[in-house]
């Protein structure tokens, strides 16, 4: 039996938590900037216009356990590569929450919510050096499809698609 101040609380971020998501990310980038494509100088200087305008554009999925949000997901719709009816970015689990299950039960709120919002044939980027990732989402039923691309934000770097189809 699991412990329930350990199980994660999975949801939607409102337009109006822009700084949440603003916290998120540059800890991400932060913690991890080998494995995203954005630049944590750049989006240190961003104003709340311009964080308010990234929920717009994109659903924002985040884990909170115990008050600490330690993971999370973009997600924008979209007719992509393979069929995708959605594209999943910015997927981050805290160095510290890694290996406890964070992952799939963000990945599980997406399935739960795929009808309503279109999120049936997920599709995600992840660098090809970046072996660790490339498990957890196969582990979740995510397939490589199509040839590496070579990156546009990280020249000199490639990313494998990946497709999932909501089970």
């Amino acid at each position: 039996m699991s412990n329930p101040s350990t199980e994660p609380f999975i949801r939607t971020l409102q337009p109006e938590e822009w700084s949440i998501l603003r916290e998120m990310r540059l800890r991400t980038l932060t913690q991890s900037p080998q494995a995203f494509g954005g630049n944590l100088a750049l989006e240190s200087e961003w104003v709340p216009q311009q964080w308010q305008d990234q929920l717009k554009k994109f659903d924002y999925v985040v884990a909170t356990i115990g008050g600490l949000n330690v993971g999370g997901l973009s997600i924008e719709i979209l007719d992509g590569d393979f069929g995708a009816t959605c594209w999943i970015g910015s997927c981050w689990v805290d160095e510290a929450f890694r290996g406890q299950g964070v992952l799939r039960s963000i990945i599980s709120y997406v399935d739960s919510r795929a009808v309503e919002k279109n999120w049936q044939i997920q599709g995600l980027g992840v660098w090809v050096d970046n072996l660790t990732a490339i498990a957890a989402y196969e582990k979740l039923g995510f397939v490589a499809m199509g040839p590496q691309i070579a990156s546009s934000s990280k020249p000199g770097n490639h990313y494998q698609r990946m497709i999932r189809k909501k089970i």
